[in-house]
């Protein structure tokens, strides 16, 4: 069974109001809406909006509410975390220390935008392992099954990198090539 979640944070309000009076304070509704639109930040992945869609909501919160009170409070909503999300009102990004919505002249029924951080780019290349070399290391053939090195094409060969396997690998020929010979080995036949 789904529970509903309410749009009312009425709960939340400043120490000073809870001390010096009783009667409730006044409230206002606040929309928050998604600026990237085609994706959604999950752990540390970008997830597309297409199957995670982050829909326009409103907030039922006090006047007097911080930024960084919102911001947790958003945190909980969107399951996001707080300092990843970018609060975006008027064009300007909103401080998360101990301004107010009304420092920022939020109003009643405003719209604030949550901007997510672009995660990812281009995957980083892999370069040869070589001391000082800087190039690109090569494809398949680059990398070393002894040292598991990736190497450019000056230096894949295992005695260009001296791979420490070197003289595994040298054994390992040298047993492969006495087994092929004794496969081939030819016995004279006596008495005829």
């Amino acid at each position: 069974m789904a529970m509903m979640r309410s749009n009312s944070i009425s709960s939340i309000s400043s120490l000073s109001s809870r001390c010096s009076s009783a009667e409730p304070e006044s409230t206002m509704q606040i929309f928050i809406k998604n600026i990237a639109g085609d994706s959604k930040y999950s752990g540390r992945q970008i997830i597309s909006a297409r199957a995670y869609p982050l829909q326009p909501f409103a907030l039922e919160i006090p006047e007097s509410t911080s930024i960084a009170t919102l911001s947790s409070l958003l945190a909980i909503r969107t399951n996001l975390p707080a300092q990843d999300m970018r609060l975006v009102f008027a064009g300007k990004h909103l401080d998360l220390s101990s301004n107010t919505l009304s420092d920022y002249n939020i109003g009643r029924e405003s719209t604030l935008h949550l901007a997510l951080p672009l995660r990812g780019g281009a995957p980083k290349k892999i370069r040869c392992q070589f001391k000082d070399c800087k190039d690109a290391a090569q494809r398949i053939v680059g990398d070393c099954g002894f040292c598991n090195g990736h190497f450019c094409g000056k230096h894949r060969m295992l005695e260009s990198h001296a791979c420490t396997g070197l003289e595994t690998c040298k054994e390992e020929e040298k047993q492969r090539n006495r087994e092929r010979l004794e496969k081939e080995r030819t016995v004279a036949i006596k008495g005829i």
